[in-house]
């Protein structure tokens, strides 16, 4: 669908959070919204997925990696994100920000590396692909190459899996093939909604219309009739994800 500009609007358009989940800007308030709760929660079940699929028990690996992917996924590239353009508007100096992407990522890799001595050095491999995807990806490098949606889906759905698959089993299997097509495809599902009702929330200047039905009835068409559903799915879905994961990983004991 084509857009066209109407430069006769000039009214200043309504202020709406730049998420649904965003709280407050303000205080610690910037620090809760900076971590996109609903999607790290999401991304960190995709580990759990991974450790469960691989069937070997060793819960202290898990954790380890659930640390790491928070430290670089939750803390590091959402710093690497809200610098780009503040996107959620927080009022976090850009030294904080800075300093939360670096120690983020720092303390990530610095896991990986000692996972790589303990467990097996083919980690590294894993840990190198992280440290370069997450500034690849929000800060934009190489003119938005990595900036995607496929890269997305890659990095932060089916990276973690296979990462925490392979840091319990010290192998890839057909498990984890099928899992990360799973993380693959319900990350692009993600971006399919979220992509949309972001757009809406932070360049929408006004949505207004009418859905007349066939019995005569009429909806009105405004900023939560075109945004709340798809955001009540992705909430509902990040939930579903989560408990996807514990039931798996409870069932794989």
């Amino acid at each position: 669908m084509k857009l066209h500009r109407l430069p006769f609007i000039t009214e200043t358009p309504v202020r709406v959070r730049p998420t649904f989940y965003a709280l407050r800007p303000g205080g610690w308030r910037d620090y809760v919204t900076l971590l996109h709760p609903p999607y790290t929660l999401w991304h960190l079940s995709y580990v759990i997925w991974g450790a469960a699929l691989a069937g070997a028990h060793h819960y202290d690996r898990l954790a380890v990696t659930l640390l790491a992917f928070f430290l670089a996924v939750g803390v590091a590239a959402h710093a690497l994100d809200e610098l780009q353009g503040r996107p959620l508007r927080t009022r976090i100096s850009p030294v904080v920000l800075w300093t939360a992407a670096v120690l983020g990522l720092g303390v990530a890799v610095s896991v990986g590396i000692v996972g790589a001595v303990a467990v097996s050095p083919w980690l590294l491999a894993f840990v190198a692909f992280g440290l370069f995807i997450a500034p690849a990806y929000n800060l934009e490098w190489f003119g938005g190459r990595f900036h995607s949606d496929v890269w997305f889906a890659l990095s932060w759905g089916s990276f973690p899996l296979l990462t925490a698959y392979f840091a319990s089993a010290e192998r890839l299997g057909g498990a984890a093939a099928l899992g990360a097509v799973m993380a693959l495809t319900l990350s692009l599902a993600q971006r399919a909604l979220s992509g949309r009702v972001r757009r809406l929330r932070r360049r929408a200047r006004s949505i207004e219309g009418q859905v007349l039905y066939n019995d005569g009835t009429v909806d009105d068409i405004d900023r939560r009739w075109a945004t709340g559903p798809d955001e009540r799915a992705l909430l509902l879905i990040s939930c579903s994800v989560f408990a996807g994961s514990l039931a798996l990983l409870v069932a794989s004991q």
